[in-house]
């Protein structure tokens, strides 16, 4: 089983990028759940989603504690209490920002993305999801990316769906193809 945990600021597409996430799991043949958390319900407060995948059928619904990767669509968010919790050491750590974030706090496996620059370049809009979504598929190789673009063809339609693809395959050209690589022998011990 692989866990992610997503945080990122209302109105920033967090829990859009989960079920995201999930569908194009899904559309891949694995089993997959996806859910949020919230605390007040109001754009721009703190929000976490979280999305279980595995090949095989599962029933646990409970928040990830232990992800495998967290993706971090708001860097500001790093220094807030509980966002690293829980990483697994072997974990990666996908950051919305120009730069790589540095501390002796942070994972050895991390990667920056300037998301929500590029989101809206190609959407007009500063939902950094996508990007990120692109960026994390690429660095597993968990899903193919045509995957992540099937599940938004799901989604949207017409001039959006063209804006997302461009997006989507923007983004995939960033980050060094397999750099996370995780076989799924690696995450049996879930």
């Amino acid at each position: 089983m692989i866990e992610v945990r997503i945080h990122g600021r209302g109105g920033q597409g967090n829990v859009a990028a989960a079920y995201l996430l999930a569908a194009a799991a899904i559309g891949e043949g694995w089993h997959a759940l996806a859910f949020p958390a919230f605390g007040a319900e109001r754009r721009g407060a703190p929000v976490a989603a979280f999305v279980r995948m595995d090949r095989r059928a599962f029933r646990r619904r409970d928040q990830v504690a232990r992800p495998h990767f967290l993706i971090v669509q708001d860097a500001a968010l790093l220094h807030v209490p509980g966002v690293l919790a829980g990483l697994r050491p072997e974990g990666g750590l996908l950051v919305n920002a120009a730069r790589e974030p540095a501390g002796a706090d942070l994972p050895p496996k991390r990667f920056a993305v300037p998301a929500t620059r590029l989101a809206q370049e190609h959407l007009g809009r500063p939902v950094p999801n996508t990007v990120l979504l692109a960026v994390f598929l690429t660095l597993t190789g968990l899903l193919p990316v045509a995957a992540l673009e099937r599940a938004v063809a799901a989604r949207f339609r017409g001039p959006v769906l063209e804006a997302n693809k461009a997006l989507i395959a923007a983004a995939a050209k960033l980050p060094p193809p397999g750099a996370w690589a995780v076989e799924e022998t690696d995450a049996a011990g879930a």
